[in-house]
């Protein structure tokens, strides 16, 4: 009968982590240049080009990854323990959705050009998520994605001050700069994540992550 059917999915040690690592790091590595050197200079132009990125890279890759962690950890249950602890992917998975979305809104607002002053409440409630992640992390012994917490951490604080800057132009052209240089460190790391992700589970490379 149709309601005796089970559906079994195979388990595996192939979560998309380095899915999620590219698609942040090459945002980062996008938006970062932009406000550490403010070149190319803001205009409908660069705004459309940055916020368009802003949706698919960061956005649309982060959200699958996030879905897809959450789906296969509580629906499917098909992450076995040797790719991680269910915390850590739990906290990776609601960690890779939350930053999907709101990098959705983001990119959004940046293609359109609007109002950066309503991203203030944004950046306390996503410093408190990097807060959590690098508590999960650190303590999971993943030093290495706690480190990648710790960077996200700065990078909302900075962009508190950021976010001020049409009221504010001293304070936040300076927190834009530093900004910028958050997400051009944050971004490099992530690469360095990308790629120890996709050795470490093609080619058992053994690189710390």
């Amino acid at each position: 009968m149709l309601a005796d059917t089970v559906v079994s999915l195979p388990s595996t040690v192939l979560p998309p982590l380095a899915v999620g690592f590219m698609g942040l790091g090459t945002g980062y590595l996008i938006y970062g240049p932009q406000e550490l050197f403010h070149y190319p200079k803001r205009d409908r132009g660069v705004n459309e080009a940055t916020g368009v990125w802003g949706i698919w890279m960061p956005g649309f890759m982060q959200f699958v990854t996030g879905i897809l962690l959450l789906l296969g950890l509580s629906l499917f249950g098909n992450y076995t323990s040797a790719s991680a602890s269910h915390t850590a992917v739990y906290m990776a998975g609601l960690a890779f959705t939350a930053y999907g979305v709101h990098w959705f809104a983001i990119g959004w607002n940046r293609a359109r050009g609007l109002d950066a002053r309503v991203n203030l409440g944004m950046t306390i409630a996503f410093t408190l998520i990097s807060i959590l992640g690098m508590m999960v992390f650190f303590n999971a012994k993943d030093p290495e994605v706690g480190g990648l917490f710790l960077g996200l951490t700065l990078i909302y604080v900075a962009d508190l001050f950021a976010s001020i800057k049409a009221d504010l132009p001293g304070i936040g052209d300076t927190a834009e700069r530093v900004l910028g240089f958050l997400h051009i460190g944050t971004g490099l790391w992530l690469m360095y994540l990308m790629f120890a992700a996709t050795l470490n589970f093609s080619l058992n490379a053994g690189l710390p992550l």
